[in-house]
């Protein structure tokens, strides 16, 4: 059965293009001009993702994003927007947007991150991706945490918990609010704690993709990860290698 997406695009001309090219790519669309008409079709009938323009009239794009999460609804969830600033990106991240792709975008980009988001959400094509606690490229198998063969609940590293099923996580006593995608980047650093993990591993991982070594995607998330993980006089736990990538350890 295709993949059923629901785009709220109040553009004309961009939902209409948008539409068929979705189409075209294999995907049954629903298209819907405005944030009444979105949330109205999400509870009448659940996509398997959604696509919400940020700015529209009436409902935005982020009321729509809050009222589903408040209701319980995890859907996947890609905005569209035509702002570029990072406060602007966090604003989307905060209200429980999975993923952002700036306007004007190229849609092969589109269906990247759709693919990427249909596959974490076990809704997508069926291929399997290697478990998170896997080598990662260019690190040997023997120095990374294996996956465990009973179910995981908890995760434990430089004064970090997670509790994988309540998907919520801890710095010491405080709780961390995360969106998906922050959660599950966390999530990788900590499995592989002290480890060095490259780009292109992370992209693969988190978004099932390599968008190159142009994109920025991946800074502006561990970004905002520090943002909220850092305390004042506390040690940073997420460090940058220059050229590489990125590790967890508490120094």
């Amino acid at each position: 059965m295709p993949q059923t997406v629901l785009l709220a695009e109040d553009d004309r001309a961009i939902r209409h293009a948008l539409e068929r090219a979705l189409t075209l790519e294999g995907y049954r669309v629903t298209a819907v001009a405005d944030g009444v008409e979105a949330l109205a079709q999400a509870h009448r009938t659940p996509p398997d993702v959604l696509v919400l323009d940020v700015m529209m009239p009436g409902i935005d794009g982020l009321q729509v994003c809050r009222v589903l999460r408040a209701e319980g609804d995890r859907t996947p969830i890609l905005m569209l927007t035509a702002l570029v600033e990072t406060a602007d990106r966090i604003a989307g991240l905060d209200a429980g947007a999975d993923d952002y792709v700036v306007k004007p975008f190229d849609v092969e980009e589109v269906f990247a991150r759709l693919r990427a988001l249909l596959r974490r959400t076990g809704t997508g094509t069926g291929e399997q991706r290697p478990p998170k606690g896997l080598a990662p490229v260019g690190v040997r198998a023997s120095h990374v945490a294996k996956e465990p063969v009973l179910p995981e609940r908890q995760l434990t590293a430089a004064g970090l918990r997670m509790d994988l099923q309540a998907r919520r996580v801890w710095r010491g006593t405080r709780e961390l609010e995360l969106t998906r995608t922050e959660f599950e980047l966390l999530e990788l650093l900590v499995r592989n704690a002290g480890i060095v993990l490259d780009h292109s591993t992370i992209y693969d991982r988190i978004w099932g993709y390599d968008f190159g070594p142009g994109s920025k995607n991946l800074a502006v998330y561990v970004g905002y990860l520090r943002r909220k993980l850092d305390e004042p006089g506390a040690s940073q736990l997420i460090h940058t290698v220059r050229g590489v990538g990125y590790v967890l350890r508490e120094d």
